[in-house]
């Protein structure tokens, strides 16, 4: 009885780290990695973003989402994800 619960908890914990290290996991990590890594860029989008702010949209606006998906070949779901990093860890002033 005692293997059998040693073997549930065996695969329970590899079911977990295959979710862990899923392809989708790993490409939001290098979302937030090439953030971290550019601080000069991330600067730039916090300008940008301020822009937004300055004619009353804000930086997580659709048109700003659509803008960084273009600028660097993401899908809409990346793009937001990379504008949150950016405004969390750069330019928290941005809303």
């Amino acid at each position: 009885m005692r293997s059998l619960h040693n073997l549930s908890f065996a695969v329970l914990a590899a079911v977990a780290t295959v979710l862990a290290i899923s392809p989708e996991t790993q490409a939001q990590s290098s979302l937030l990695e090439s953030v971290k890594r550019n601080p000069s860029e991330a600067r730039a989008l916090c300008q940008q973003f301020k822009s937004f702010n300055a004619r009353g949209e804000s930086a997580l606006s659709p048109e700003s989402i659509a803008l960084v998906a273009g600028q660097r070949n993401l899908s809409n779901t990346d793009a937001e994800i990379v504008v949150t990093y950016a405004i969390g860890i750069n330019c928290p002033d941005v809303r």
